[in-house]
């Protein structure tokens, strides 16, 4: 652990235009008709390491931006998102992304690493969007991941879904993946190749980005409270959701706050 603490404050940025064609294509693959986008901030500035450099799972290798922390498998933790100012169309955009900690804990499974990123976006140099992210890092699967216990998340289950105030089901397909990964440059393997995420992975199919389901459920918020009063934003991954299984987004409103979720078919 000691040789990543260097890493800590290790900063790099990008830079990116938000396109038309770029909100059109995030719109449709969502199948959104919002006047503003938000997760749009999800597919700038991101990282493009040569396909020669990719890893065995399709991710970049270690080294580069990120710690080279020996746990094969990384994944999108959480995140906590603050929407600052609006991502216009023809805005240029840039992020400047700097590591925070990494800490390593127990898990049921083995050791987990977690590295927090502090990621800083502005538009046409006013700051747009700030978050923390949280990517996790494990041992290679041995087993399926276990379906979530619908005991400790009692607002998931089917019977307690009437009492949510909206609602949106969809059943994500191996193109909304596709189109999803190819908006955020994003080649993980769980995502498209299923005979690795079954095989190498251990999941029953394809597996839907966490920020796909953030994004989602933003859009949910944008349709009933409208974009402009989302100001903050937080989500954790609690266990996958995979391709061809129906997902329900819900959410009531608790004062001020938004309350948003997503459930998957394994929770009944």
């Amino acid at each position: 652990m000691n040789e990543w603490q260097s890493w800590i404050g290790r900063e790099s940025l990008t830079s990116d235009v938000l396109t038309q064609g770029l909100l059109a294509r995030f719109r449709a693959t969502i199948d959104s008709d919002q006047p503003e986008a938000p997760g749009i901030h999800w597919c700038l500035g991101l990282p493009d390491a040569p396909t020669a450099l990719l890893g065995p799972d399709g991710h970049p290798r270690r080294g580069g931006d990120l710690p080279p922390i020996p746990l094969p498998r990384r994944m999108w933790a959480s995140s906590r998102v603050k929407f600052h100012a609006p991502l216009r169309a023809g805005a240029a955009i840039t992020r400047r992304s700097v590591i925070a900690a990494i800490t390593e804990k127990p898990g049921a499974s083995g050791p987990l690493v977690f590295t927090e990123i502090d990621h800083e976006t502005r538009s046409d140099t006013i700051l747009a969007v700030t978050e923390r992210q949280t990517l996790v890092y494990r041992e290679a699967a041995t087993v399926p991941p276990p379906p979530p216990d619908p005991a400790a998340h009692p607002g998931l289950t089917a019977d307690t879904l009437q009492h949510w105030d909206w609602q949106r089901q969809i059943t994500p397909d191996a193109p909304l993946l596709f189109r999803y990964s190819a908006l955020t440059f994003n080649s993980h393997r769980i995502h498209y190749d299923l005979p690795y995420a079954t095989q190498a992975e251990g999941y029953r199919g394809l597996v839907v980005h966490g920020p796909l389901m953030a994004t989602l459920l933003l859009d949910l918020a944008a349709r009933v409270v409208g974009a402009e009063r989302i100001a903050t934003f937080s989500f954790r991954g609690v266990s996958p959701a995979i391709a061809g299984e129906p997902l329900t987004m819900y959410g009531r409103a608790e004062g001020e706050t938004l309350i948003l979720g997503a459930r998957n078919a394994a929770v009944t």
